[in-house]
């Protein structure tokens, strides 16, 4: 079930075209094929032939493996559409169930980590990219598509065009933020490579953006250069942004609209780790009377 293969047998056509015309996302397209993909060469045989015993066994299969919670939960829903919607068979998948998935807490950065971060970065493109990052609470893949025309320094917003769930969203600006931002734009100006027209952080090939891997990679260094021990990820900043704003007092209601997130319980837990706002409360032990 690989989409780039030179031939295509009628019934991944058809898983192909069941998803294109849902216009699912291209990275969801692979998973779903990849899942299929999985399940035949378990089989070996079409994926189509598999019974209700099959499918169980192919999870006992998986979690034998070690498979991750994430993982196989995302196969279960690759397998679910195919079954579901290609082959029209929705008793396929009764005999198997997702696996609950651990939460973790995020790791947060102190204000203080994310300064020595920021500075640890190499030059004023990562530096501000970075900043973006922390200041207006975008994901590494919203900061890389980014446009200089996004920036509106009247209305003090950022324009987050098609992001996660392909919705669009205004991010705020701060004022130093968009400081950093013209330095950034002056300085990459001078060098001729970015355009007004453009990426706000273009790649090597000013025509496209910086990839978020490249991204990802100098944060890592960044980390290391500036001697934090903590795992940190571009997410990182964003997960700081949200819990450093929650312990300021902002009302939770409206991080979730900075943060783009769909559901008020996705936010939420950026309470389990706002430390300054848990030091606040106080226990009840300390209204206990003296004994």
């Amino acid at each position: 079930m690989n989409p780039s293969s030179a031939t295509v047998s009628p019934l991944r056509q058809r898983m192909l075209d069941d998803m294109r015309m849902r216009n699912l996302a291209p990275k969801t397209q692979s998973a779903y094929i990849r899942a299929v993909r999985s399940l035949a060469g378990f089989l070996r045989r079409p994926p189509d032939t598999a019974s209700a015993e099959d499918l169980r066994q192919f999870q006992l299969h998986l979690v034998d493996g070690g498979t991750s919670a994430v993982s196989l939960n995302a196969t279960l829903t690759g397998l679910k559409f195919f079954f579901d919607v290609t082959l029209e068979r929705r008793d396929a998948l009764a005999k198997v169930q997702p696996v609950p998935t651990p939460r973790k807490l995020p790791v947060v950065l102190s204000r203080e980590e994310v300064s020595r971060l920021i500075a640890a970065a190499p030059g004023v493109k990562y530096q501000t990219a970075l900043s973006v990052a922390y200041g207006a609470g975008l994901r590494v893949s919203e900061i890389v598509r980014l446009r200089v025309a996004d920036i509106d320094s009247q209305r003090m917003t950022l324009r987050v065009e098609q992001g996660k769930g392909r919705k669009d969203r205004y991010a705020m600006l701060p004022p130093l933020l968009l400081q950093r931002l013209r330095c950034w734009w002056t300085a990459a100006k001078a060098q001729g490579g970015i355009r007004a027209d453009g990426w706000l952080f273009p790649g090597r090939d000013p025509m496209l953006p910086m990839s978020t891997r490249q991204l990802n990679r100098v944060v890592h260094e960044a980390a290391d250069r500036a001697g934090i021990a903590k795992r940190v990820a571009m997410h990182t900043l964003r997960h700081s942004f949200a819990t450093h704003l929650l312990e300021q007092k902002v009302d939770i209601r409206i991080i979730q609209v900075l943060l783009g997130h769909k559901k008020l319980e996705t936010t939420s837990m950026y309470a389990q780790v706002a430390t300054e706002v848990l030091r606040e409360v106080i226990s009840p032990i300390e209204t206990l009377p003296p004994q």
